[in-house]
Protein backbone atom coordinates (compact mmCIF):
# COMPACT_ATOMS: atom_id res chain seq x y z
CA UNK A 1 0.00 0.00 0.00
CA UNK A 2 1.45 3.37 -0.99
CA UNK A 3 0.97 6.60 0.93
CA UNK A 4 -1.94 7.93 -1.15
CA UNK A 5 -3.77 4.62 -0.82
CA UNK A 6 -3.15 4.71 2.93
CA UNK A 7 -4.58 8.22 3.23
CA UNK A 8 -7.64 7.15 1.24
CA UNK A 9 -8.08 4.14 3.53
CA UNK A 10 -7.80 6.46 6.56
CA UNK A 11 -10.60 8.59 5.12
CA UNK A 12 -12.84 5.55 4.74
CA UNK A 13 -12.01 4.50 8.29
CA UNK A 14 -13.05 7.94 9.56
CA UNK A 15 -16.32 7.76 7.63
CA UNK A 16 -17.11 4.30 9.01
CA UNK A 17 -16.28 5.26 12.58
CA UNK A 18 -18.27 8.51 12.48
CA UNK A 19 -21.32 6.89 10.89
CA UNK A 20 -21.53 4.09 13.45
CA UNK A 21 -20.73 6.53 16.27
CA UNK A 22 -23.52 8.86 15.17
CA UNK A 23 -26.06 6.05 15.03
CA UNK A 24 -25.08 4.68 18.42
CA UNK A 25 -25.01 8.08 20.11
CA UNK A 26 -28.47 8.89 18.73
CA UNK A 27 -29.83 5.65 20.14
CA UNK A 28 -28.15 6.38 23.46
CA UNK A 29 -29.54 9.93 23.70
CA UNK A 30 -33.00 8.68 22.77
CA UNK A 31 -32.74 6.05 25.48
CA UNK A 32 -31.85 8.67 28.08
CA UNK A 33 -34.58 11.10 27.07
CA UNK A 34 -37.65 10.19 25.00
CA UNK A 35 -37.66 6.39 24.73
CA UNK A 36 -40.03 4.26 26.84
CA UNK A 37 -38.58 2.96 30.09
CA UNK A 38 -38.37 -0.66 28.96
CA UNK A 39 -36.86 0.17 25.57
CA UNK A 40 -33.40 -0.63 26.91
CA UNK A 41 -34.08 -4.32 26.38
CA UNK A 42 -34.38 -4.02 22.62
CA UNK A 43 -31.87 -1.20 22.34
CA UNK A 44 -29.21 -3.33 23.99
CA UNK A 45 -29.21 -5.92 21.23
CA UNK A 46 -29.19 -3.20 18.57
CA UNK A 47 -26.26 -1.42 20.22
CA UNK A 48 -24.39 -4.70 20.54
CA UNK A 49 -24.95 -5.46 16.85
CA UNK A 50 -23.76 -2.01 15.76
CA UNK A 51 -20.74 -2.24 18.05
CA UNK A 52 -19.81 -5.62 16.59
CA UNK A 53 -20.18 -4.36 13.04
CA UNK A 54 -18.10 -1.29 13.80
CA UNK A 55 -15.43 -3.47 15.38
CA UNK A 56 -15.23 -5.71 12.32
CA UNK A 57 -15.17 -2.76 9.94
CA UNK A 58 -12.51 -0.84 11.83
CA UNK A 59 -10.24 -3.79 12.60
CA UNK A 60 -9.74 -4.95 9.02
CA UNK A 61 -6.06 -5.57 8.25
CA UNK A 62 -5.95 -2.93 5.52
CA UNK A 63 -6.87 -0.24 8.06
CA UNK A 64 -4.00 -1.21 10.32
CA UNK A 65 -1.68 -1.32 7.33
CA UNK A 66 -2.80 2.17 6.27
CA UNK A 67 -2.11 3.60 9.72
CA UNK A 68 1.33 1.99 9.78
CA UNK A 69 2.20 3.39 6.34
CA UNK A 70 1.18 6.92 7.34
CA UNK A 71 3.10 6.84 10.60
CA UNK A 72 6.17 5.42 8.87
CA UNK A 73 6.04 8.28 6.35
CA UNK A 74 4.82 10.99 8.70
CA UNK A 75 7.32 13.53 7.35
CA UNK A 76 5.59 13.36 3.97
CA UNK A 77 2.11 13.93 5.46
CA UNK A 78 0.17 16.92 6.67
CA UNK A 79 0.10 17.20 10.46
CA UNK A 80 -3.66 16.58 10.57
CA UNK A 81 -3.27 13.30 8.69
CA UNK A 82 -0.65 12.14 11.17
CA UNK A 83 -2.86 13.12 14.11
CA UNK A 84 -5.79 11.17 12.64
CA UNK A 85 -3.55 8.13 12.15
CA UNK A 86 -2.29 8.42 15.73
CA UNK A 87 -5.83 8.66 17.06
CA UNK A 88 -6.93 5.56 15.17
CA UNK A 89 -3.75 3.69 16.13
CA UNK A 90 -4.59 4.27 19.80
CA UNK A 91 -8.28 3.50 19.30
CA UNK A 92 -7.60 0.26 17.43
CA UNK A 93 -5.01 -0.85 19.96
CA UNK A 94 -7.66 -0.52 22.68
CA UNK A 95 -10.42 -2.09 20.58
CA UNK A 96 -8.29 -5.10 19.67
CA UNK A 97 -7.67 -5.89 23.31
CA UNK A 98 -11.05 -7.61 23.03
CA UNK A 99 -12.68 -9.92 20.53
CA UNK A 100 -15.61 -8.65 18.47
CA UNK A 101 -17.93 -10.67 20.70
CA UNK A 102 -16.45 -9.21 23.88
CA UNK A 103 -16.61 -5.73 22.44
CA UNK A 104 -20.29 -6.07 21.54
CA UNK A 105 -21.10 -7.70 24.88
CA UNK A 106 -19.58 -4.74 26.72
CA UNK A 107 -21.75 -2.30 24.76
CA UNK A 108 -24.80 -4.33 25.79
CA UNK A 109 -23.60 -4.39 29.41
CA UNK A 110 -23.31 -0.58 29.49
CA UNK A 111 -26.77 -0.17 27.98
CA UNK A 112 -28.28 -2.47 30.60
CA UNK A 113 -26.25 -0.94 33.42
CA UNK A 114 -27.43 2.58 32.63
CA UNK A 115 -31.07 1.47 32.63
CA UNK A 116 -30.63 -0.40 35.93
CA UNK A 117 -28.82 2.60 37.48
CA UNK A 118 -31.59 4.97 36.45
CA UNK A 119 -34.22 2.80 38.10
CA UNK A 120 -32.03 2.15 41.15
CA UNK A 121 -31.47 5.87 41.68
CA UNK A 122 -35.18 6.61 41.49
CA UNK A 123 -35.83 4.03 44.19
CA UNK A 124 -32.64 4.62 46.20
CA UNK A 125 -31.88 0.92 45.77
CA UNK A 126 -28.12 0.46 45.49
CA UNK A 127 -28.35 -3.32 45.91
CA UNK A 128 -30.16 -3.66 42.57
CA UNK A 129 -27.35 -1.81 40.77
CA UNK A 130 -24.42 -3.40 42.61
CA UNK A 131 -24.10 -6.54 40.40
CA UNK A 132 -23.82 -4.39 37.27
CA UNK A 133 -21.30 -2.10 38.93
CA UNK A 134 -19.20 -5.13 39.85
CA UNK A 135 -19.21 -6.32 36.23
CA UNK A 136 -18.18 -2.87 35.00
CA UNK A 137 -15.32 -2.59 37.50
CA UNK A 138 -14.05 -6.02 36.51
CA UNK A 139 -14.18 -5.03 32.85
CA UNK A 140 -12.13 -1.90 33.56
CA UNK A 141 -9.53 -3.92 35.44
CA UNK A 142 -9.37 -6.39 32.55
CA UNK A 143 -8.99 -3.53 30.05
CA UNK A 144 -6.13 -2.03 32.08
CA UNK A 145 -4.36 -5.37 32.48
CA UNK A 146 -4.55 -6.10 28.77
CA UNK A 147 -3.55 -2.62 27.70
CA UNK A 148 -0.48 -2.29 29.90
CA UNK A 149 0.12 -4.91 32.60
CA UNK A 150 3.26 -3.06 33.70
CA UNK A 151 1.33 0.01 34.91
CA UNK A 152 -1.03 0.62 37.80
CA UNK A 153 -4.50 -0.19 36.40
CA UNK A 154 -6.01 3.10 37.54
CA UNK A 155 -3.23 5.06 35.80
CA UNK A 156 -4.16 3.28 32.57
CA UNK A 157 -7.80 4.38 32.98
CA UNK A 158 -6.91 7.98 33.85
CA UNK A 159 -4.86 8.21 30.67
CA UNK A 160 -7.92 7.34 28.58
CA UNK A 161 -9.62 10.61 29.52
CA UNK A 162 -6.59 12.88 29.97
CA UNK A 163 -3.43 11.88 28.16
CA UNK A 164 -0.52 11.73 30.58
CA UNK A 165 -2.71 11.81 33.69
CA UNK A 166 -1.63 9.46 36.47
CA UNK A 167 -1.77 9.25 40.23
CA UNK A 168 1.79 10.57 40.54
CA UNK A 169 0.58 13.83 38.97
CA UNK A 170 -2.95 13.95 40.34
CA UNK A 171 -2.14 13.13 43.97
CA UNK A 172 -0.11 16.37 44.44
CA UNK A 173 -2.83 18.31 42.60
CA UNK A 174 -5.56 17.08 44.92
CA UNK A 175 -3.28 17.40 47.95
CA UNK A 176 -2.83 21.08 47.06
CA UNK A 177 -6.58 21.60 46.71
CA UNK A 178 -7.30 19.87 50.01
CA UNK A 179 -4.52 21.70 51.89
CA UNK A 180 -5.26 25.20 50.59
CA UNK A 181 -9.04 25.14 50.21
CA UNK A 182 -10.04 23.39 53.44
CA UNK A 183 -9.11 26.42 55.62
CA UNK A 184 -11.09 28.70 53.30
CA UNK A 185 -14.11 26.38 53.44
CA UNK A 186 -13.92 26.39 57.26
CA UNK A 187 -13.54 30.16 57.41
CA UNK A 188 -16.54 30.66 55.13
CA UNK A 189 -18.61 28.34 57.32
CA UNK A 190 -18.06 30.71 60.27
CA UNK A 191 -19.45 33.70 58.36
CA UNK A 192 -23.14 34.59 57.98
CA UNK A 193 -24.65 32.83 54.97
CA UNK A 194 -26.23 34.90 52.18
CA UNK A 195 -29.96 34.87 51.62
CA UNK A 196 -31.12 31.95 49.43
CA UNK A 197 -34.80 31.48 50.35
CA UNK A 198 -35.94 32.94 47.02
CA UNK A 199 -34.16 30.15 45.10
CA UNK A 200 -36.43 27.58 46.77
CA UNK A 201 -39.73 29.19 45.89
CA UNK A 202 -42.10 27.58 43.40
CA UNK A 203 -40.78 28.06 39.86
CA UNK A 204 -43.15 26.23 37.49
CA UNK A 205 -41.21 23.87 35.25
CA UNK A 206 -42.94 25.02 32.07
CA UNK A 207 -41.60 28.52 32.68
CA UNK A 208 -38.17 27.16 33.65
CA UNK A 209 -38.02 25.66 30.16
CA UNK A 210 -38.48 29.15 28.77
CA UNK A 211 -35.69 30.34 31.08
CA UNK A 212 -33.42 27.63 29.63
CA UNK A 213 -34.19 28.84 26.12
CA UNK A 214 -33.31 32.38 27.12
CA UNK A 215 -30.04 31.27 28.73
CA UNK A 216 -29.05 29.34 25.61
CA UNK A 217 -29.80 32.43 23.53
CA UNK A 218 -27.73 34.56 25.91
CA UNK A 219 -24.83 32.13 25.44
CA UNK A 220 -25.17 32.37 21.68
CA UNK A 221 -26.00 28.68 21.15
CA UNK A 222 -27.36 27.97 17.68
CA UNK A 223 -30.66 26.22 18.31
CA UNK A 224 -30.85 24.94 14.76
CA UNK A 225 -27.80 22.81 15.60
CA UNK A 226 -28.32 22.20 19.31
CA UNK A 227 -31.41 20.77 21.03
CA UNK A 228 -32.23 20.52 24.73
CA UNK A 229 -34.08 17.66 26.45
CA UNK A 230 -34.67 16.42 29.99
CA UNK A 231 -33.08 13.49 31.76
CA UNK A 232 -32.09 12.24 35.20
CA UNK A 233 -28.46 13.32 34.90
CA UNK A 234 -27.58 16.26 32.60
CA UNK A 235 -25.14 15.52 29.77
CA UNK A 236 -24.01 16.69 26.34
CA UNK A 237 -23.68 14.57 23.20
CA UNK A 238 -22.19 15.85 19.98
CA UNK A 239 -22.28 13.58 16.95
CA UNK A 240 -20.97 16.47 14.83
CA UNK A 241 -21.24 20.27 14.87
CA UNK A 242 -24.68 20.14 13.23
CA UNK A 243 -26.17 17.71 15.76
CA UNK A 244 -25.41 18.55 19.38
CA UNK A 245 -27.74 17.59 22.25
CA UNK A 246 -27.78 18.87 25.81
CA UNK A 247 -30.05 17.82 28.65
CA UNK A 248 -31.07 19.20 32.02
CA UNK A 249 -33.20 18.21 35.00
CA UNK A 250 -35.81 20.58 36.41
CA UNK A 251 -36.81 20.92 40.06
CA UNK A 252 -39.77 23.15 40.83
CA UNK A 253 -38.23 24.38 44.08
CA UNK A 254 -34.64 24.79 42.91
CA UNK A 255 -34.42 27.15 39.96
CA UNK A 256 -30.62 27.45 40.16
CA UNK A 257 -30.18 23.70 39.55
CA UNK A 258 -31.42 23.70 35.98
CA UNK A 259 -30.01 27.18 35.35
CA UNK A 260 -26.46 26.08 36.00
CA UNK A 261 -26.80 22.65 34.40
CA UNK A 262 -27.93 24.39 31.19
CA UNK A 263 -24.99 26.80 31.34
CA UNK A 264 -22.57 23.94 32.10
CA UNK A 265 -23.85 21.70 29.30
CA UNK A 266 -24.08 24.77 27.08
CA UNK A 267 -20.32 25.22 27.54
CA UNK A 268 -19.77 21.68 26.29
CA UNK A 269 -22.13 22.37 23.39
CA UNK A 270 -20.31 25.55 22.34
CA UNK A 271 -17.08 23.53 22.16
CA UNK A 272 -18.65 20.91 19.89
CA UNK A 273 -20.40 23.57 17.79
CA UNK A 274 -17.13 25.47 17.38
CA UNK A 275 -14.93 22.69 15.99
CA UNK A 276 -13.77 23.65 12.49
CA UNK A 277 -15.65 22.24 9.50
CA UNK A 278 -12.52 20.54 8.18
CA UNK A 279 -12.40 18.18 11.19
CA UNK A 280 -16.04 17.14 10.96
CA UNK A 281 -16.65 13.45 10.25
CA UNK A 282 -13.09 12.67 11.33
CA UNK A 283 -11.73 11.47 14.65
CA UNK A 284 -10.50 15.03 15.27
CA UNK A 285 -14.03 16.44 15.29
CA UNK A 286 -14.47 16.62 19.07
CA UNK A 287 -12.69 18.00 22.15
CA UNK A 288 -8.98 17.58 22.78
CA UNK A 289 -9.35 15.71 26.10
CA UNK A 290 -12.03 15.49 28.77
CA UNK A 291 -10.04 17.91 30.93
CA UNK A 292 -10.16 20.50 28.16
CA UNK A 293 -13.83 19.72 27.48
CA UNK A 294 -14.67 20.20 31.16
CA UNK A 295 -12.66 23.42 31.16
CA UNK A 296 -15.22 24.83 28.75
CA UNK A 297 -18.29 23.71 30.67
CA UNK A 298 -16.86 24.87 34.00
CA UNK A 299 -15.68 28.11 32.37
CA UNK A 300 -19.19 29.09 31.33
CA UNK A 301 -20.88 27.69 34.44
CA UNK A 302 -18.64 29.32 37.02
CA UNK A 303 -16.07 31.80 35.74
CA UNK A 304 -18.73 33.49 33.60
CA UNK A 305 -22.06 32.15 34.91
CA UNK A 306 -21.41 32.89 38.58
CA UNK A 307 -19.64 36.20 37.98
CA UNK A 308 -21.33 39.36 39.21
CA UNK A 309 -21.78 40.89 35.71
CA UNK A 310 -23.42 37.75 34.32
CA UNK A 311 -25.62 37.28 37.38
CA UNK A 312 -27.02 40.78 36.94
CA UNK A 313 -27.93 40.02 33.32
CA UNK A 314 -29.38 36.57 34.13
CA UNK A 315 -31.36 37.98 37.04
CA UNK A 316 -33.00 40.46 34.69
CA UNK A 317 -34.30 37.51 32.63
CA UNK A 318 -35.35 35.63 35.77
CA UNK A 319 -37.23 38.67 37.08
CA UNK A 320 -39.02 39.04 33.75
CA UNK A 321 -40.12 35.39 33.71
CA UNK A 322 -40.84 35.04 37.45
CA UNK A 323 -41.90 38.48 38.66
CA UNK A 324 -43.74 37.26 41.78
CA UNK A 325 -40.96 34.96 42.95
CA UNK A 326 -38.29 37.66 42.60
CA UNK A 327 -40.24 40.79 43.58
CA UNK A 328 -38.39 41.22 46.89
CA UNK A 329 -34.94 40.14 45.59
CA UNK A 330 -32.09 42.43 44.54
CA UNK A 331 -29.38 41.75 41.95
CA UNK A 332 -26.81 41.67 44.73
CA UNK A 333 -28.82 39.10 46.69
CA UNK A 334 -29.14 36.93 43.61
CA UNK A 335 -25.38 37.08 42.94
CA UNK A 336 -24.55 36.19 46.52
CA UNK A 337 -27.28 33.55 46.69
CA UNK A 338 -26.04 31.56 43.68
CA UNK A 339 -22.52 31.78 45.13
CA UNK A 340 -23.50 30.30 48.48
CA UNK A 341 -20.56 28.19 49.67
CA UNK A 342 -21.57 25.37 51.96
CA UNK A 343 -20.61 21.67 52.03
CA UNK A 344 -23.40 19.67 50.41
CA UNK A 345 -24.35 16.23 49.15
CA UNK A 346 -24.81 16.64 45.40
CA UNK A 347 -21.80 17.24 43.13
CA UNK A 348 -23.68 18.80 40.23
CA UNK A 349 -25.21 21.41 42.55
CA UNK A 350 -22.08 22.12 44.58
CA UNK A 351 -20.60 25.61 44.79
CA UNK A 352 -17.25 26.45 43.23
CA UNK A 353 -15.36 26.39 46.52
CA UNK A 354 -16.41 22.97 47.79
CA UNK A 355 -16.74 21.32 44.37
CA UNK A 356 -13.14 20.02 44.27
CA UNK A 357 -13.84 18.06 47.46
CA UNK A 358 -16.66 16.21 45.67
CA UNK A 359 -14.18 15.24 42.96
CA UNK A 360 -11.62 14.22 45.57
CA UNK A 361 -14.15 11.79 47.07
CA UNK A 362 -14.67 10.13 43.70
CA UNK A 363 -10.95 10.07 42.92
CA UNK A 364 -10.19 8.33 46.22
CA UNK A 365 -13.02 5.85 45.65
CA UNK A 366 -11.96 4.99 42.12
CA UNK A 367 -8.40 4.32 43.22
CA UNK A 368 -9.63 1.81 45.79
CA UNK A 369 -12.28 0.29 43.52
CA UNK A 370 -9.86 -0.43 40.69
CA UNK A 371 -7.13 -1.62 43.07
CA UNK A 372 -9.60 -4.07 44.64
CA UNK A 373 -9.13 -2.57 48.10
CA UNK A 374 -12.88 -2.31 48.67
CA UNK A 375 -15.76 -4.55 47.67
CA UNK A 376 -18.80 -3.32 45.79
CA UNK A 377 -20.92 -4.01 48.88
CA UNK A 378 -18.66 -1.71 50.93
CA UNK A 379 -18.80 1.25 48.53
CA UNK A 380 -21.83 3.08 50.03
CA UNK A 381 -20.17 3.08 53.45
CA UNK A 382 -16.90 4.31 51.97
CA UNK A 383 -18.77 7.07 50.14
CA UNK A 384 -20.37 8.17 53.41
CA UNK A 385 -17.03 8.02 55.22
CA UNK A 386 -15.28 10.21 52.64
CA UNK A 387 -18.12 12.74 52.60
CA UNK A 388 -17.78 13.09 56.36
CA UNK A 389 -14.01 13.38 56.04
CA UNK A 390 -13.76 15.89 53.20
CA UNK A 391 -17.06 17.77 53.39
CA UNK A 392 -18.29 17.16 56.91
CA UNK A 393 -21.76 16.11 55.78
CA UNK A 394 -23.84 13.04 56.56
CA UNK A 395 -25.12 11.00 53.61
CA UNK A 396 -28.76 10.12 54.34
CA UNK A 397 -29.36 7.62 51.55
CA UNK A 398 -27.85 6.04 48.45
CA UNK A 399 -29.91 8.18 46.07
CA UNK A 400 -28.10 11.28 47.36
CA UNK A 401 -24.94 9.27 47.85
CA UNK A 402 -23.27 6.72 45.65
CA UNK A 403 -26.10 6.57 43.10
CA UNK A 404 -26.15 10.29 42.31
CA UNK A 405 -23.81 10.22 39.26
CA UNK A 406 -24.32 8.36 36.00
CA UNK A 407 -20.62 8.02 35.10
CA UNK A 408 -19.88 4.60 36.59
CA UNK A 409 -23.00 3.07 35.08
CA UNK A 410 -21.56 4.07 31.69
CA UNK A 411 -18.15 2.56 32.46
CA UNK A 412 -16.45 5.97 32.86
CA UNK A 413 -13.86 5.17 35.53
CA UNK A 414 -11.08 7.77 35.57
CA UNK A 415 -13.28 10.57 34.18
CA UNK A 416 -14.01 12.50 37.39
CA UNK A 417 -10.58 14.15 37.82
CA UNK A 418 -11.23 15.89 34.49
CA UNK A 419 -13.69 18.21 36.25
CA UNK A 420 -11.08 19.50 38.68
CA UNK A 421 -8.39 19.72 36.00
CA UNK A 422 -10.82 21.55 33.71
CA UNK A 423 -11.69 24.06 36.42
CA UNK A 424 -8.00 24.82 36.88
CA UNK A 425 -7.36 25.06 33.13
CA UNK A 426 -10.26 27.51 32.86
CA UNK A 427 -8.81 29.98 35.35
CA UNK A 428 -5.63 30.25 33.30
CA UNK A 429 -7.59 30.61 30.06
CA UNK A 430 -9.54 33.48 31.61
CA UNK A 431 -6.30 35.18 32.61
CA UNK A 432 -5.06 35.01 29.01
CA UNK A 433 -8.44 36.11 27.65
CA UNK A 434 -8.48 39.18 29.89
CA UNK A 435 -5.17 40.31 28.39
CA UNK A 436 -6.77 40.47 24.94
CA UNK A 437 -10.46 41.16 25.53
CA UNK A 438 -12.70 43.37 27.67
CA UNK A 439 -14.36 40.27 29.10
CA UNK A 440 -16.38 41.85 31.87
CA UNK A 441 -17.50 44.89 29.93
CA UNK A 442 -18.97 42.60 27.29
CA UNK A 443 -20.57 40.24 29.83
CA UNK A 444 -22.14 43.18 31.68
CA UNK A 445 -23.82 44.17 28.41
CA UNK A 446 -25.17 40.64 28.01
CA UNK A 447 -22.78 39.99 25.13
CA UNK A 448 -20.89 36.70 25.49
CA UNK A 449 -19.71 36.69 21.88
CA UNK A 450 -16.19 38.03 22.67
CA UNK A 451 -15.77 35.21 25.21
CA UNK A 452 -16.92 32.52 22.80
CA UNK A 453 -14.94 34.08 19.96
CA UNK A 454 -11.70 33.93 21.99
CA UNK A 455 -12.33 30.34 23.03
CA UNK A 456 -13.33 29.46 19.48
CA UNK A 457 -10.14 30.91 18.07
CA UNK A 458 -7.80 29.39 20.64
CA UNK A 459 -9.54 26.18 21.76
CA UNK A 460 -12.72 25.12 19.98
CA UNK A 461 -11.73 25.19 16.32
CA UNK A 462 -8.88 22.71 16.75
CA UNK A 463 -10.94 19.78 18.02
CA UNK A 464 -8.49 16.98 18.80
CA UNK A 465 -5.80 18.36 16.50
CA UNK A 466 -3.82 19.75 19.44
CA UNK A 467 -2.97 18.36 22.86
CA UNK A 468 -3.86 20.37 25.98
CA UNK A 469 -0.26 21.57 26.24
CA UNK A 470 -0.26 22.72 22.62
CA UNK A 471 -3.60 24.49 23.03
CA UNK A 472 -2.50 26.35 26.14
CA UNK A 473 0.84 27.27 24.63
CA UNK A 474 -0.64 28.56 21.36
CA UNK A 475 -3.22 30.59 23.33
CA UNK A 476 -0.36 32.14 25.33
CA UNK A 477 -1.68 30.53 28.49
CA UNK A 478 0.97 29.93 31.14
CA UNK A 479 2.06 26.33 31.78
CA UNK A 480 -0.39 24.50 34.04
CA UNK A 481 -0.26 26.13 37.47
CA UNK A 482 -3.00 24.84 39.81
CA UNK A 483 -1.90 27.45 42.36
CA UNK A 484 -3.73 30.00 40.19
CA UNK A 485 -6.95 28.04 40.55
CA UNK A 486 -6.51 28.03 44.33
CA UNK A 487 -5.78 31.77 44.33
CA UNK A 488 -8.88 32.48 42.22
CA UNK A 489 -11.16 30.58 44.61
CA UNK A 490 -9.53 32.08 47.70
CA UNK A 491 -9.80 35.63 46.40
CA UNK A 492 -13.39 35.26 45.19
CA UNK A 493 -14.79 33.75 48.36
CA UNK A 494 -12.73 35.97 50.64
CA UNK A 495 -14.37 38.94 48.94
CA UNK A 496 -17.86 37.40 49.06
CA UNK A 497 -17.63 36.48 52.74
CA UNK A 498 -15.39 39.28 54.01
CA UNK A 499 -12.55 37.01 55.11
Amino acid sequence: MNLQEAIAALQRLDELSCAYGHAMSTLSVDGETAAPKQSWRGRGSTMAFLAGEMYRGMSRPENREAIAVILQQRDACEHAVVRRAEEFRDRLEEMLLFTAEEYAAYEELVNESQAIWHDAKQRGDYASFAPWLEKLIEHERLFARRKDPSRDPYDVLLDVYEKGACQAKLDPFFDLLREKLTPVIRAVADRPAPRTDFLRRSYPIAQQRVFSDRLMALMGIDRERCAIAETEHPFTDGANKWDVRITTHYYEHDVASSMYSVIHEGGHALYELGVADEWQFTCLGTGSTMGIHESQSRFYENLIGRSEPFCRVAFGILRELFPEQTADVTEEEFYRGVNLAVPSLIRTEADELTYPMHILVRYEMEKRMIAGDVTVAELPALWAELYRKYLGVTVPNDREGILQDSHWSGGAFGYFPSYALGSAYGVQMLEAMERETDVWGAVARGDLSPVTRWLGEHIHQYGRLKTPEELLRSAQVDPFLPEKYVAYLTDKFSALYGL
